[in-house]
This record gives structure tokens, sequence and C-alpha cells, in this order.
């Protein structure tokens, strides 16, 4: 049966008293904190590749071109793609047990690829890890949606974008760790084991909360969109479509700098397995988890006045990390790069928080969770698909002239996505202010 169109933006009679209204339940808080734990391990699975990309190049003999591949196209095809057909039956069935579920794939997959001999192997294990956590984040934002009223939305989804780089730091710490006192592979086979735990914790801990029970017209009770119509909504909404490229081109150079991070600091400025545990963790840990929640607070705050601000804010943020990456690509000793590198860590992740609250903010609830995985799939397609990829590529066609610092050269030919990203994002904010001005809500 077919939905009725949702609102324009800002057409939601009522929705400033019936906001005010609106509450947290009293399990919100530990369900939050539920999903983020499981955030962390999803994020910190995906990322050992990146942390122990050395040791794994040394073992398996691969080029930075080979890991490249294997951290974003190969991984991305599969993560991205099965998470709209995983988005559309989360939509219609329990959110609670497709992220379990999801949660004991990936984590399986994950100890998988510790076990592998050779190249393919990897990939396909690679693969797996893909699509298990294709599963994990779009079920997560559309529970967080309702468990959160509007204007409390972004702080909640801040502090569950922590995940990442929690998961990271933890990857960075225990991943180094063991791989310097053991073997790569253990990392991968005890972190793996850890997951199929959690999802158990997950499906145990979690309940499924009302659709749109704390909307300003809850849509628990409307028949769910169909998948073409949910596709064809989501396509022909600028806003949404913006903030979906502003942010595949952020993570472009976000995933491209993320996955050789590590093997950038070990291979070209000097820093041990031992020294990445713990000064390249701490710094991850810290400054990109500030980031995350205090870009969530900063969203909540100024969307009050203008909803502009939902790309005004990443553009800016992006604005001001550009000098502080071109300095840490530049900085001749790794204590110096690290430095450099708290300005990226800290301002590269305000958009996350900023396009995942404006997707979910302005679709039916019903519609949230495809509506997520299709947010999902852009920009990680993009970005994670092509930005890893990149970089190992550019680093392998310029080992030939460079073989001491073609890594470096790679990582200074992300800079200009950096100017590709602020623009769409301005572009973005000029659709906000017009929707803004015809509705005469929020209008600046």
């Amino acid at each position: 049966m077919a939905a009725p169109e949702p609102a324009a933006p800002g057409d939601r009679t009522g929705q400033a008293g019936a906001s005010r209204r609106a509450a947290p339940g009293p399990r919100a808080g530990t369900a939050l904190a539920v999903l983020c734990g499981v955030y962390v391990l999803n994020f910190l699975d995906r990322s050992l590749l990146a942390i122990l990309a050395k040791p794994i190049e040394d073992s398996l003999h691969i080029s930075d071109g080979q890991l490249g591949l294997i951290g974003g196209l190969y991984f991305a095809v599969f993560y991205c793609f099965i998470a709209i057909p995983i988005g559309w039956l989360a939509d219609r069935t329990n959110r609670v047990n497709v992220l379990s579920v999801a949660c004991a794939i990936w984590s399986a997959a994950t100890a998988w690829c510790g076990l592998a001999t050779g190249y393919s192997q990897l990939v396909i294990a690679r693969m797996a890890v893909g699509v298990g956590e294709a599963g994990g984040v779009p079920p997560s934002y559309s529970l967080i949606t309702d468990l959160f009223p509007p204007g409390r939305r972004g702080k909640a989804l801040g502090i569950y974008n922590i995940g990442p780089p929690i998961g990271a730091a933890l990857g960075i710490a225990f991943g180094a760790a063991i791989a310097a006192r053991y073997n790569w592979r253990d990392a991968f086979i005890a972190v793996g084991g850890a997951g199929v735990l959690a999802a158990l914790a997950a499906r145990l801990l979690l309940r499924e909360p009302p659709r749109g029970g704390l909307d300003d017209e809850p849509g628990g009770a409307a028949s769910p969109s169909g998948f073409r119509e949910t596709l064809a909504m989501f396509f022909s909404r600028p806003t949404l479509l913006l903030a979906a490229l502003g942010s595949g081109a952020t993570q472009f150079v976000t995933y491209g700098t993320l996955n050789f991070t590590s093997l950038f600091l070990m291979r070209e400025k000097g820093m041990t397995l031992d020294e990445i545990a713990i000064w390249y963790a701490l710094l991850v840990g810290i400054v990109m988890s500030g980031g995350m929640l205090i870009s969530g607070r900063v969203i909540d705050r100024l969307t009050r006045r203008s909803k502009a601000a939902y790309a005004l804010v990443p553009a800016a943020s992006l604005a001001l990390a550009i000098p502080f990456y071109l300095a840490f690509v530049w900085a001749p000793t790794w204590p110096l790069a690290l430095v450099f590198l708290t300005g990226p860590a800290f301002l590269n992740f305000f958009y996350l928080s900023s396009s995942v609250a404006l997707v979910q903010e302005e679709v039916r609830p019903d519609q949230r969770v495809m509506s997520g995985a299709l947010l999902l799939l852009i920009m990680n397609f993009i970005g994670l698909g092509f930005g890893p990829t990149y970089v190992g590529a550019a680093s392998d066609f310029f080992h030939a002239a460079h073989p001491e610092h073609s890594l470096q050269i790679a990582l200074y030919s992300l800079t200009p996505f950096y100017g590709v990203a602020i623009l769409i994002f301005l572009a973005l904010a000029r659709v906000l202010r017009r929707e803004s001005r015809t509705t005469g809500v929020n209008a600046r």
C-alpha cells in the first residue's frame, strides 16, 4: 500500500511544542550504551587491517595498492550494497535481531581474517566482514531516533558516533600490542571472538522501541513504505542527496588517510608498533572522540536557530582541518606529525552527526532504517570504497620515482577532496535556506 509523501522540511505543525513534551524513555541511556559498544566492535574489527598493515604486507607480500583494495573497494562493495536489503528488512522486522545477527557474522569473519594464508583468502574474509557490518549501523540509527526525541538526537548520535574513534583506539592499542608480542593473526582471532560474545549480549539487553513513538506525528502504525517508494523519495530530495554526497567526499579523505596512517607513521616517520599502540591510540581515542561528542552538541544547539547549520558546521570544520592535515603529512618526525594530526582527528568528523541527524529528521519513521542505509551506501561507497583504493594506487604509482616517500605524496594528493566536500556542504546550506524560506521555519 502506498504511503503518503513525506512532509516538506519544516512543515511540521506543532513541532516545537511536541518536541518539548517528548522525553527519552527510562532505558534509552542503557540502550544507547549497548549500541555504542557494538559500534566500537564494528569499527575495531574494520580498522584492524589498517592498524596492522605493515606486518600484514610483510607476511603476505602484498603492495600498498592491494592493501587499499582490500580495505577499500572490495570491502565497500559488499558493505554498501548489502546494507540496502538489510535496511529494507529491518524497517519491517525486529531491528535488534538484525543487529545481533549482523554482529555475530562480522565478528566470525574477522577471526577468519586471522587464518588467511594468502591474499585471496584475506580478500574473501574481508568481504564477509563487510556483509556482516552492513547490518550494524542502519538499524542502530533508527533505534536511536526512536529512543530520543527531536532536539536531543544530535547529542545521542554524537555519543553513538564515538564508537569509531574508541574502536579505532582500542584496535590500535590492543591490535598493535598483540601483534608486537605475538602475531598479527592473533589480534584478528581475539577481536573476532569478543565480537561474537557482544552479539549475544546485545540480543539479551536491547528491546525494540515503538517506531516513531517520540515523533510529532508517530508513524509506528503506518504501513511500511515500499522499497521503491523509499528509494525514489531519497534520490528525489536534494537535501538528502547532498548530505550523502558531501559525506562521501569527506570520507574519501578520512578513510583514505585512516587506512594508511599507521603504515605511514611506521614506514616514513619511524614509529614502532609499540609506539603506535600507545601514542596513536591515545590521540585517536581522546581527540577523535572529543570531536564526535562536541559535534553532536554543536549541531543540536545551532540547528535550533537555522537548519542550514546541518551543512555549515561540517563545511567550517573541514576548512579549519586543511592546514593541520598538510602539516601532518609534511612533519619530519612522528611526534610532530601526531601533534598536527590532532587537528584533522578532531575536525574531520563533524559531518557525521550532522548528516545522520538531518537524514533521520527528514524522513518518516518507517523509512529511517533504509534511508540510513542509503546514506551509508552513498557516502561509504564513495569514501570507503575509493578513498583507500586511491591512496594505495597512488602510492604504488609514485613508488618508482619516489620509493621512500610515495605514501607521503599520495596523502598530499588527497587535499583537493577537502575542497570538494566543502563546496557540496555549502550547496546543501543554500538548499536548506531556500526550503526554510519556502516554509517560513527557521528562516535566516
